[in-house]
């Protein structure tokens, strides 16, 4: 299960997804870039199905 944490980068607001608690290089954006994904969520939803491979 991933973590999801609240951060601040130069006085803004950042969401932060950790693959586990020493995730080196979490995933991390404010909320321009989180409105930008809300708004394409079906077509990552797409790109995911079409991509995904099972692990191995």
């Amino acid at each position: 299960m991933s973590i999801v944490e609240e951060s601040e980068f130069k006085g803004n607001a950042m969401i932060v997804l950790k693959n586990n608690e020493e995730d080196q290089y979490p995933f991390q954006f404010g909320v321009k870039k989180a409105k930008l994904v809300l708004e394409n969520i079906d077509v990552i939803k797409k790109f995911v199905e079409k991509h995904d491979r099972p692990q191995e």
